[in-house]
């Protein structure tokens, strides 16, 4: 996670990483987000093709830059074998770097898999053409100065006037947590783990697509159990076939309909995420004050201000 040069940080949702790609061109390939670590969930999407793991970073936890990574093992060749890896040589890449960590590994039908190829479109593609042969750390700085990549990744950066984008979470001295984004997908017949903080992918063993669902959620529950009870800030998202494509083929009119509503909230809410309400806000608030100073009496506006302060004190009370 190194300086953040020009990169915003985004959320972790399954509407906005789905647009993003969208926006890079890619077709027929969106995210769900699952709520636990089940496998018949996982298998209940269809045509899978990775996982996108967020979590809390710690050193301790991750194991980063280790000989050797707390569980699995590091495959050097991995890249021999055209598995995509970039290392991460940028701060807040890293949502946008798992993402492309698995859609550029299945952008080719592979006989060990019966998911259909993710088409990349030419942005994508052209990016992984020129990339290709490339060490993990010139991969990865070709990543982060793609000028097509970073604009669409940060055209999903929420808007906020006190937002410092360039900020180094890393060098605060209150030690804000850092959150880190990893990815999980069969290729080649091996369950990897990608992680652009680790010197090379982590093989976790044989894995056809058809036993992916089980055997990432053993690695994913080892994964978890490093820290400690109560810890939840994890959240998966699966990369899946675009559902309407089956619907369609086989006329599903009612998933047909239950995916176009879903994608237009997403439209609506990543329309919201480029909004800056600070201005609205404060107009509204400022009408309201001067409705209360006119009203008779003269205290209206110091009663309404305390009125607040008392609800707001019992809220307080009610959480404890």
């Amino acid at each position: 996670m190194a300086d953040a040069g020009g990169w915003s940080t985004i959320e972790s949702d399954e509407g906005l990483f789905t647009s993003l790609i969208e926006t890079l061109g890619v077709k027929d390939t969106q995210f769900e987000e699952l709520i636990s670590l089940d496998a018949d969930t996982i298998r209940s999407l269809g045509h899978v093709y990775g996982v996108i793991f967020l979590f809390k970073w710690t050193r301790e936890a991750s194991g980063a830059r280790a000989e050797a990574p707390l569980d699995g093992t590091y495959d050097q060749t991995a890249t021999d074998n055209n598995v995509f890896f970039a290392a991460q040589t940028i701060q807040n890449a890293c949502g946008t770097q798992a993402i492309l960590s698995v859609i550029l590994n299945h952008d080719t039908e592979t006989p060990t898999s019966p998911n259909p190829a993710i088409p990349l479109g030419p942005e994508l593609q052209a990016f992984k053409d020129f990339t290709t042969g490339f060490p993990a750390e010139l991969r990865g700085e070709a990543l982060s100065n793609s000028e097509a990549i970073r604009t669409a990744h940060n055209s999903f950066a929420r808007a906020s006037p006190f937002a410092d984008e360039t900020a180094r979470p890393q060098d605060d001295e209150k030690g804000a947590d850092v959150y880190h984004f990893i990815a999980y997908t069969p290729v080649n017949g091996t369950l990897y783990e990608l992680d652009g903080l680790q010197p090379y992918p982590i093989s976790h063993g044989s894995c056809e697509a058809e036993a992916f669902p089980e055997r990432v959620i053993e690695v994913l529950q080892r994964r978890i159990e490093r820290y400690p009870a109560g810890e939840t800030h994890f959240n998966l998202m699966a990369v899946v076939r675009d559902p309407r494509e089956r619907a369609r083929e086989i006329g599903d009119v009612e998933t047909i309909e239950r995916e176009e509503r879903k994608r237009a909230a997403w439209q609506w809410e990543n329309t919201l995420r480029r909004c800056n309400f600070v201005g609205f806000i404060g107009e509204v608030m400022k009408g309201v004050v001067g409705m209360k100073e006119k009203q008779p009496g003269g205290k209206a506006y110091e009663e309404w201000v305390e009125g607040a302060k008392r609800e707001t004190q019992k809220k307080l009370e009610m959480r404890r």
